[in-house]
């Protein structure tokens, strides 16, 4: 029993253990004389029973031993206990840190007109960390806190966070998961408790921007009242924001920055930021026309480009043209800014910054947003980090509740799936709003990904300036009417804070309405002698009337040299099977051993055109490899899985050729080569479907830009379209390209619709495409059999001497005069044509391929025929139904060419095709196959 005490006592406390025989010492001194040891030792002693009578060396030492040893578990306990309960709460209080940083946005002060319904969050109350008011003047450790100390009194701590997360900026940024983004975002905001101080003299710029916002709002609503333009009224702080994000860009070296623009605001933004001439917009208001030819467009669907100057020097600014449908401006923006990243070889993205401005509905309610953000760490797609920016009136396009607007709590909550920081900021705080710009542009900088600023503010007009909003809003804007506009709250700021005097803001107002009146320039260090080499010149390419053809021969021997150095593939890189004889094929087509088939001639026109100084960007589902496997410009290694690009490294410093598979989206992808194209005159730029079909998805973009964007904006594009389309019994869906709805918006040569049939035409349809200097979209009707069929083939001279024939004439040795029946196609159903004819030897029967059905080479169809002097009939053949593909939209074409070979053939033109379907295409092989058959029977027998 003795020994199991002295080894607790060994174990325990300084009054026992180690120091045990010295305790025994001084407990035998405390025998003889009390005061011979120390008083804390004295007071522990007496605590012990007494020797009663007898000398000290009686006392029994083991029950003294066991005294000492409870003695100090007592003490220890209680000392663990203080400290265990300090340990606890110091653990509370960087909870409660944490949990601000998590949730003390929804607890921010984010709503200048105060309707935000605030719900209780039980994780920012005291109590829910079992901390209480008691606790306020301890201190405690500040953790990862950005407080300036390691140590806090807790009512310090608490003010800090509540400064920083719970007043006018509302972060959300503990969704991203690198470690160190996270921690550069908190120490920007916690460093400053999201108030930086701003020198007088940023603060009065920042007045006279808000001053600018208000001024043309007020000028256009006397001058035009009820007139629809979208105000910015309730968002004014947009306009110093945007301001200072173009300046601090400059400063970083940025040289160009390319905006999309929701509707709300753009004419604000044109006059005060990119320096739109008022007399210009006046102009639009008064309903002149400004273009000399097209449709033009409304004035807040307008695009502008202009230079301004920076701390970093000349920038130039580019606001992207942009209907009506909302966020469908954003990839078209990234697209242009990648172009512009390329151009100047900048792959991270320094030197080109692109701005998306969005409204808070769309943000939320329109899927192009996600696809746009998905595309935007992608390798087609980056653009080194978007800022994007949405105006918040936290409304509707209509007067909708949010409730009925989203589903999540709030619009921007979409940008979490790239891990965006967002950043939640109130528009009648500019000090705070030019805080937030500068962390979101700082950032971008730094860490290049996509940011998010969430400027809540409000609306004081309706949807337009003819629209009132009370009808459906009454609580809103009876807030609304009452509510001072931005520049007057901030104003009373300023002269409370003694930095601006009673008439300096009625000064500044009077100087700019004699500005805008008088029709001056009205924003900030516009350059009035833009530098030109910032932008992209398009000189080159304005002014040319619509021709089809162009000089795309290539000498022999080069396209032969060509054609070998794009089948080079070096040691080390273990070609696949079939690959490998794909590749094997292609070396006999370049010497002639083989004919030529379609993805030897596709493939040899990009090499052609790097030769030529013509970069080449191809993207798409699976362009890589070809959706039918024909293409394969890119060989993956079997060993590795690295992938080699052979038309990547046909010579030293030949310009870019990319090619890229696109992540699944149609819309967003079309869009961004739109942008792109746009951009890069000299580039062929080829967008190429997975199935032809699958264009719907971006229906959008053909509709607002591709068919019209030249009409309505002057703006010139050179996309081409690949749309794999033909009748192969594989069902409805990817049977046909909708070629009906493509000929259907075509007008005033807006674009080329052409169906090749031959790898020659393909070849020399893609040359045409960059060496004319015209720039027109192209839609190009790509085959699927005949990327293997055994007469879809063409030699080396044709591609090499040949040239685009938009209208192939007839390939059989016919005497013209026996000829009695023309048939005119497009497409595959050429070749079950040709084979109906010649297993049952009709010799009567001229079979003619339209090429281009847009514009319709009337000409040439003419030539084509002029010899067939006693034709009695003309029939269409085509492999769709009646009410689709080519029949309505170009029958009158084929009538007119008709009558000019004999007066009244027109009338006779026939129809050969399917019967009139609600769907494209039959379901069914067998009824497939049975009306395939009957269509090509009834060309030759109708």
């Amino acid at each position: 029993m003795q020994q199991g005490i002295m080894e607790l006592m060994w174990r325990s406390s300084h009054v026992s253990g180690g120091n045990a025989h010295y305790v025994e010492a001084l407990y035998e001194q405390y025998l003889d004389d009390p005061s011979a040891v120390p008083d804390e030792w004295r007071q522990y002693f007496d605590q012990l029973p007494r020797p009663e009578g007898g000398a000290r060396h009686d006392v029994p030492l083991e029950p003294i031993r066991e005294q000492f040893y409870q003695l100090g578990r007592q003490r220890r306990t209680t000392q663990a206990a203080a400290a265990s309960d300090e340990n606890k709460k110091q653990v509370k209080v960087l909870q409660l840190i944490n949990a601000y940083r998590f949730r003390g946005h929804q607890k921010a002060d984010i709503d200048p007109l105060g309707l935000r319904d605030p719900k209780p969050i039980p994780d920012l109350d005291l109590s829910f960390h079992q901390l209480s008011k008691a606790d306020l003047d301890t201190e405690f450790q500040t953790g990862s806190f950005f407080l300036g100390v390691d140590k806090a009194p807790l009512k310090v701590i608490v003010n800090a966070l509540e400064q920083t997360y719970c007043r006018s900026i509302g972060c959300e940024i503990m969704h991203i998961v690198d470690t160190e983004e996270k921690r550069w975002l908190q120490q920007r905001f916690e460093s400053v408790c999201s108030a930086p101080e701003f020198s007088p003299d940023v603060r009065k710029h920042v007045l006279e921007r808000l001053t600018a916002a208000e001024g043309l709002e007020s000028y256009l609503a006397s001058k035009y009242p009820g007139t629809k333009r979208f105000g910015l009224e309730g968002g004014e702080a947009f306009i110093p924001m945007m301001d200072e994000l173009i300046q601090r860009a400059g400063g970083y070296g940025t040289k160009e920055v390319v905006i999309g623009m929701a509707h709300r605001g753009r004419l604000n933004l044109l006059v005060n930021i990119l320096g739109k001439n008022p007399s210009d917009l006046i102009d639009e208001f008064d309903g002149k026309k400004v273009i000399e030819r097209g449709s033009g467009d409304v004035k807040y669907h307008q695009g502008f480009s202009s230079n301004v100057m920076t701390p970093g020097g000349e920038v130039h600014l580019a606001l992207s043209f942009n209907p009506s449908h909302l966020e469908i401006v954003a990839p078209v923006v990234e697209g242009s800014v990648r172009a512009r990243q390329d151009r100047r070889n900048d792959p991270v993205g320094n030197k080109v910054l692109p701005i998306n401005v969005h409204g808070d509905a769309a943000f939320a309610g329109q899927g192009v947003v996600m696809e746009t953000f998905q595309m935007s760490q992608t390798r087609a797609y980056k653009t080194g980090g978007t800022v994007h920016i949405v105006i918040n009136n936290q409304v509707g396009f209509t007067t909708s509740h949010p409730e009925d607007s989203r589903s999540t709590e709030y619009c921007t909550d979409i940008a979490k799936m790239v891990q965006a920081p967002i950043f939640h900021v109130n528009g009648d705080d500019p000090d705070a709003v030019l805080h937030v710009t500068q962390v979101a542009l700082d950032y971008r900088q730094q860490f290049h990904h996509d940011v998010v600023i969430d400027l809540v503010c409000y609306r004081r007009r309706g949807h337009n300036e003819a629209d009132e909003p009370s009808g459906t809003q009454p609580m809103m804007y009876s807030k609304i009417r009452e509510h001072p506009s931005s520049r007057a709250r901030y104003i009373e700021r300023l002269i409370g804070e003694g930095l601006l005097g009673d008439d300096d803001a009625k000064a500044m107002m009077e100087k700019y309405r004699d500005d805008l009146m008088a029709g001056n320039h009205v924003a900030n260090a516009l350059v009035q002698k833009p530098n030109k080499s910032l932008f992209v010149d398009w000189t080159p390419y304005l002014g040319h009337e619509w021709t089809g053809h162009a000089d795309t021969t290539v000498d022999m021997k080069l396209l032969q040299r060509l054609a070998g150095k794009m089948c080079e593939v070096p040691d080390g890189v273990e070609v696949q099977r079939q690959v490998a004889k794909i590749y094997e094929d292609r070396r006999k087509m370049q010497a002639g051993g083989l004919a030529a088939n379609w993805g030897f001639a596709e493939t040899l026109a990009y090499a052609t055109l790097l030769d030529e100084g013509h970069p080449v960007r191809i993207t798409g589902q699976d362009v890589g490899r070809g959706t039918f496997s024909h293409r394969h410009a890119v060989v993956h290694n079997q060993k590795d899985g690295s992938a080699y690009v052979p038309l990547q490294y046909m010579a030293d410093g030949q310009p870019r050729f990319t090619i890229h598979d696109s992540f699944l989206s149609e819309e967003a992808v079309l869009a961004f080569e739109y942008g792109y194209s746009t951009t890069a005159p000299n580039d062929l730029v080829v967008w190429e479907a997975q199935f032809g079909d699958f264009f719907n998805g971006a229906q959008v973009v053909v509709d607002q830009f591709i068919s019209s964007g030249e009409t309505k904006w002057e703006r010139l594009c050179g996309l081409a379209m690949l749309l794999p389309h033909g009748y192969e019994g594989q069902g409805p869906e990817h049977s046909s390209a909708r070629l009906e709805r493509f000929l259907q918006m075509c007008a005033e040569h807006n674009m080329q619709v052409c169906v090749p049939t031959t790898p020659a035409q393909i070849f020399h349809l893609l040359r045409r495409q960059v060496i004319r200097p015209l720039r027109k979209p192209l839609v190009v009707m790509t085959p699927k059999s005949l990327l293997r069929h055994k007469s879809a083939i063409s030699s080396l001279e044709e591609l090499a001497n040949g040239r685009f024939q938009m209208v192939l004439p007839d390939q059989g040795k016919l005497e013209a005069g026996k000829v009695e029946r023309i048939i005119l196609c497009a497409g595959k159903v050429y070749y079950d044509l040709a084979n109906w004819r010649e297993e049952n030897t009709r010799e009567d029967t001229a079979i003619l391929r339209i090429e281009q059905l847009y514009p319709f080479p009337k000409e040439e169809l003419l030539e084509a025929i002029k010899d067939y002097t006693n034709v009695t009939e003309v029939v269409w053949c085509q492999e769709e139904p009646l009410n689709q593909g080519a029949w309505y939209s170009s029958q009158h074409h084929m009538r007119a060419v008709a009558d000019m070979l004999r007066d009244g053939l027109g009338g006779k033109l026939k129809f050969a095709g399917r019967p009139a379907s609600a769907a494209p295409a039959a379901g069914y092989m067998s009824v497939h196959t049975e009306q395939q058959r009957q269509l090509v029977e009834d060309a030759f027998n109708l």
